[in-house]
């Protein structure tokens, strides 16, 4: 089974920058695609991004496009969010999971082996 570990968060100020890192273990996850999701309390899992197994395909949902990049490191078993020009709106738990069954690429459910999550505070 793959087991999911998320880190690289902190407090940064508005417009500042953070560098996202899911590492996986258990098993390698170059066959799955990957995807980033972020939770505040009160309100649904929000996509954010993924990235298909080869690095060929990026997904960003409206909120972060432009601003957000996902990538991967087959070689190193991880999978990045680099994160730029942040808001106060980007506050959350940023969780990464893999694909597990087909659907829409957006949807939670479709996700299983979510790490613990790594908390991204942006402050003003």
């Amino acid at each position: 089974q793959v087991q999911l570990v998320e880190s690289g968060g902190g407090l940064v100020q508005v417009g500042g920058s953070l560098r996202l890192s899911c590492a996986g273990s258990g098993r390698t996850l170059e066959n799955y695609a990957v995807g980033w999701f972020r939770q505040v309390p009160g309100k649904e899992r929000e996509f954010v991004a993924s990235i298909n197994w080869s690095g060929s395909t990026l997904y960003y949902s409206d909120a972060v496009k432009g601003r957000f990049t996902i990538s991967r490191d087959n070689a190193k078993n991880t999978v990045s969010l680099q994160m730029n020009r942040l808001q106060r709106e980007d506050t959350a738990v940023y969780i990464c999971a893999i694909q597990i069954s087909s659907g829409s690429r957006t949807d939670a459910q479709r996700y299983g082996a979510w790490g613990q999550g790594t908390q991204v505070t942006i402050s003003s």
